[in-house]
């Protein structure tokens, strides 16, 4: 049997990639339990970029990353994930669920998580942010992660 893929939001691999977070060890444990499942962790490139926006915007738990800091921290992750591919299908996918949903600001770049997902046929995510994601429970999207802060 395949390994389920997981889908790891940006609220979850910030927490884990500062030590100084008040989420810090949760993430860690949930991520480790998440390994020990046999799960496959998976993000897309607009993680990427929203991880580099959080390290370099403002301090995180009273720590501030400098560009390589947090490229190397990105490096990390993109060793342990699989980076998903986006490409029309994703943007078909993203189309539907802002009109289904009426989507609208920044709920975008979650919506569009939840596109990529469903154009790589990933229906798990993890996220410290839960309530982001629930309205897409009518499309097959589970929700996990520690208890969010």
């Amino acid at each position: 049997m395949a390994a389920e893929s997981v889908f790891l939001d940006t609220s979850l691999i910030v927490a884990a990639s500062v030590q100084s977070h008040p989420a810090y060890l949760p993430s860690l444990s949930f991520l480790a339990q998440l390994a020990e499942s046999g799960a496959a962790p998976c993000m897309s490139l607009q993680v990427c970029r929203e991880f580099m926006v959080s390290l370099t915007r403002a301090p995180i738990g009273g720590q501030v990353h400098t560009t390589g800091e947090a490229l190397a921290a990105l490096d990390d992750w993109l060793v342990a994930t699989t980076l998903l591919f986006e490409d029309k299908g994703v943007l078909r996918h993203w189309e539907r669920l802002v009109e289904t949903y009426a989507v609208r600001g920044k709920q975008m770049h979650d919506c569009h998580i939840v596109a990529t997902m469903l154009g790589s046929g990933v229906t798990r995510i993890a996220t410290r942010n839960p309530a982001d994601f629930e309205r897409y429970a009518a499309e097959g999207i589970r929700i996990s992660g520690p208890t969010a802060h």
